[in-house]
């Protein structure tokens, strides 16, 4: 799984039928430092099983994964946003926390 950031969504007017109704946000990814959570470049379109919106913190699951939601089963998907992240520690120490 990927830890990432959402920082925008995808519109695409025209696409397989079998994508239809999927929600596509855009994710960059992020390490945990010691200072918090910091975005490291890389970036995933992926479908959203979830509800995130932009600016929240998420999980991404990639590859064949990511159709093993209920919502992605048998869709031609390769990432997808399996869940919101709360809180993020390492080595006991709180590295995120989500604003209420």
């Amino acid at each position: 799984m990927l830890l990432g950031k959402v920082i925008g969504t995808l519109v695409a007017t025209r696409k397989e039928p079998t994508v239809e109704g999927l929600k596509l946000l855009v994710v960059r990814a992020c390490d945990v430092k010691a200072t918090g959570l910091a975005e490291t470049g890389s970036i995933v379109v992926a479908a959203d099983a979830v509800g995130a919106g932009l600016g929240e913190v998420v999980l991404v699951c990639a590859g064949s994964s990511a159709r093993q939601t209920q919502m992605t089963q048998n869709r031609p998907v390769d990432a997808t946003i399996m869940a919101i992240v709360d809180e993020v520690a390492e080595g006991g120490e709180l590295r995120y926390r989500k604003d209420g």
